[in-house]
């Protein structure tokens, strides 16, 4: 079978390089990063990158620490976790500096009845399955807010302590709750664990995996 590329019937810019020059151009130019931590700032842009949305700028919440501790983690070869298949699947390997593990407990056969026990989601169950690799981890949770909610609980219970949370889980029913309790985290209970989210309902595994991506590499 030979394959033949259409006739071109729009005018639209093709070149893969290019579509992201211009896209982290017209990031910068059009949102207001005026707030964010100047370390973070690429990490911001990602973050826009992967949602779509210039906006989200002004619902971000950087800790001043999130960047250094995430990068420190990672470049000694720290874990990633990720709460669900399709972040860790965004996760671009090449950039990670120490072909860190990306591990994802979702679908491992214990989660359904463990779920079942706790009366929880499966994927709020599967963060429990996280704890031998959670100290010194970089954490990234894009879909559940039960995950989130199960893991600062965790953390309470004297469970092990992440280096850097990227949380941004997504959705109408504790996704808002989830990320406010993660932003008062320290101020409520006294441990402070460099983070990044956004308030309200929006998040998602596209944004999630971007920060990712942002956080294992500087070059943008």
């Amino acid at each position: 079978m030979t394959l033949s590329r259409p006739p071109c019937r729009y005018e639209y810019v093709d070149n893969g390089p290019a579509i992201y020059v211009d896209s982290f151009a017209t990031i910068r130019r059009e949102a207001d990063l005026s707030a964010i931590p100047v370390d973070a700032e690429k990490l911001a842009v990602r973050m826009i990158h992967g949602s779509g949305q210039v906006d989200l700028a002004a619902d971000l919440v950087v800790h001043p620490r999130m960047v250094s501790a995430a990068r420190t983690a990672l470049e000694a070869g720290a874990p990633v976790l990720c709460d669900a298949t399709m972040v860790a699947t965004g996760v671009t390997r090449s950039r990670l500096p120490k072909d860190n593990d990306v591990l994802c407990f979702l679908n491992d056969p214990r989660v359904l009845g463990l779920a079942k026990q706790w009366a929880t989601t499966r994927t709020a169950a599967a963060v429990s399955l996280w704890e031998p690799y959670l100290d010194g981890a970089v954490v990234a949770i894009g879909n559940a807010p039960t995950a989130l909610f199960h893991l600062l609980e965790l953390i309470l219970d004297g469970g092990p302590r992440p280096a850097a949370i990227v949380g941004c889980p997504v959705g109408f029913i504790g996704a808002a709750e989830s990320k406010q309790a993660l932003v008062d985290f320290h101020g409520e209970h006294g441990i402070d664990i460099p983070f990044v989210t956004v308030r309200g309902r929006r998040g998602g595994s596209a944004m999630t995996s971007s920060a990712l991506n942002a956080l294992a590499q500087e070059i943008e």
